[in-house]
């Protein structure tokens, strides 16, 4: 690829980079995969998704929405209820979303293994250097 093909294509990828971080960050898949199941109130993928705050899962869901992959509908009730689901771009996301959350649920103990396999590495390492 020539350098200056390179440059024409730059602000595209980093509009891309931007999408990606957005929906490939720590919460957006997991609530992506949870609205495929359907329309959900806030309490329900609070308490669905582990280890999310109430912050965290506003800060996701407003990221979500003013990016047109969830949409908000609030019911003029006492108290307030707000419904979350997947606008049709967001249901586009859904496959992808379910397959990486699907694989990383699969590959568990896969990667827990890796894991302290490579500490173990890692601290043996430590351990010679510091000796």
């Amino acid at each position: 690829m020539e350098p200056n093909a390179f440059r024409e294509h730059r602000p595209s990828m980093c509009r891309a980079r931007e999408i990606l971080d957005r929906v490939g960050d720590k919460w957006s898949l997991q609530v992506i995969a949870m609205l495929g199941e359907g329309t959900k109130r806030f309490t329900e993928l609070k308490r669905e998704i582990d280890g999310i705050s109430q912050r965290m899962l506003t800060v996701t869901l407003r990221g979500l929405e003013r990016d047109g992959i969830v949409s908000r509908t609030v019911f003029p009730v006492m108290p307030p209820r707000v419904d979350y689901a997947l606008t049709p771009l967001g249901a586009t996301l859904l496959d992808a979303a379910s397959a990486l959350v699907g694989w990383a649920e699969a590959h568990l103990d896969e990667i827990d293994a890796a894991r302290a396999d490579y500490d173990t590495r890692t601290a043996e390492l430590d351990a010679l250097r510091s000796s």
